[in-house]
């Protein structure tokens, strides 16, 4: 069996390249792909101590009707990963992630369609739901993003789903909740956070700090997703979550305590435009179909992820540095 991996040399996509590499899976496979544009939140560095004869590597744009035909040729199933996924960068400048989002999917979809790919894994976030004050989101719930990240998401969600329909494509779409763990870009909340504290400085929290989130490792994601290409239908969403729901300012003081330090190292600073309230997202039909299981739980996370960061400044310095 073939796989491709888009936004392989991100943070979740070379996370799931090393689980497929080393760890044990369900999926015969003869070859691996990645393909990723090398933007400045994917590098080679994520690849670091996977053997480069255990995948083939393709620099290259999802948007590029010419690359992802060669990439996708004689693939068996994709794991569509490669996106533009930060926030407040979409605030600033939200052109990018409809091109990569939107357009990269189509052109994603339509190359397998062409090649009669098994199967299309496409890989979006809890944010397509908007905002919950009370309850967790079940997959039929109404789409409705509030950021120009997530409006992007959802539309991609969508184009997936008009190609299962209209084509008979076998597509199954993931939703999964905030994740952390290694090799994820200092621009996030947990490693920015996490490396500030290294330097020896503060930590800027937004507001008031009450705004919630689940939050989710990225090795149970990574088993989720492997859960769903064996098990998962054609034409079904599967909510990914890690059943860790904690204010920021509840993560911020277990992430502080981590150091050995308190809340004079918060920087409280003005609250992001549009911020959502609260993610939380129902795992029940994954559980009861899937099998899966979040099996980290936060605290031991964080302590992992901690040590990650401690002991890879040379991965994270240069980042943080441009």
């Amino acid at each position: 069996m073939k796989v491709l991996i888009t936004g392989g040399a991100g943070f979740i996509g070379s996370n799931f390249l090393r689980s497929i590499v080393f760890d044990n899976h369900p999926l015969p496979l003869s070859e691996i792909r990645v393909l990723d544009k090398l933007t400045y939140s994917g590098s080679k560095t994520n690849f670091k101590g996977i053997p480069s004869d255990a995948f083939d590597f393709i620099e290259g744009d999802i948007c590029d009707p010419q690359i992802v035909d060669s990439a996708i040729s004689g693939v068996d199933i994709v794991f569509h990963f490669a996106a533009e996924s930060h926030v407040d960068r979409s605030i600033e400048s939200s052109r990018v992630f409809f091109e990569t989002n939107v357009v990269g999917t189509q052109t994603l979809l339509q190359a397998s369609l062409n090649e009669n790919v098994a199967k299309f894994i496409h890989v979006s976030t809890d944010e397509v739901y908007g905002s919950i004050q009370e309850g967790s989101w079940v997959e039929e719930f109404p789409l409705s993003p509030n950021s120009p990240y997530s409006a992007s998401k959802a539309s991609s969600d969508l184009v997936c789903l008009a190609y299962e329909r209209t084509y008979g494509m076998n597509i199954s779409i993931t939703r999964c909740s905030n994740n952390y763990g290694p090799n994820q870009f200092p621009e996030k909340v947990i490693p920015l956070f996490v490396t500030n504290l290294i330097e020896g400085k503060k930590v800027p929290l937004y507001g008031g700090g009450g705004n919630i989130r689940d939050w989710l490792h990225v090795s149970d994601h990574c088993k989720g997703l492997m859960l769903v290409a064996k098990l998962g239908k054609s034409g079904e969403i599967y909510n990914i979550g890690g059943g860790e729901e904690l204010e920021n300012i509840q993560l911020t003081r277990i992430i502080l305590e981590a150091f050995g330090l308190g809340d004079d190292c918060i920087e409280y600073v003005p609250d992001r435009r549009g911020h959502d309230y609260r993610y939380s997202v129902d795992i029940s039909k994954a559980q009861r179909e899937l099998g899966y299981k979040p099996s980290i739980g936060f605290k031991d996370g964080i302590l992992q992820t901690v040590s990650w960061y401690r002991e890879n400044r040379d991965w994270w310095e240069p980042l943080k540095r441009k």
